[in-house]
């Protein structure tokens, strides 16, 4: 992303008070107990098995380690993870300025 529109997405957001998350691209991770995990703005799944599921973000990578892993559903940019839940690993890639 260029510095332009790095610095109109921040003025953007502070006038319209969005989240960050929608404004950066940046993944929605929430976690129910170690048995459900949702992610929201991711850009595809890598890898699967039921002990281990990499995924694609707009920066980087999710790993979530476990056993019975299984993938409930994906709706668009949406994904739900069910199974005994042990690690989730962010794996971020760094942008040049």
């Amino acid at each position: 992303m260029t510095r332009i529109g790095r610095k109109l997405r921040g003025l953007t957001g502070g006038i319209l008070d969005l989240p960050q998350d929608v404004l950066q691209e940046l993944p929605r991770i929430t976690l129910i107990g170690n048995q459900e995990l949702h992610i929201e703005n991711h850009r595809g799944v890598l890898h699967f098995s039921d002990s281990e599921l990499r995924i694609a973000l707009s920066k980087g990578s999710l790993e979530i380690v476990g056993n019975n892993l299984s993938i409930r559903n994906i709706v668009g940019q949406e994904l739900a993870v069910e199974g005994s839940i042990g690690e989730i690993r962010y794996k971020g890639s760094e942008e040049k300025l």
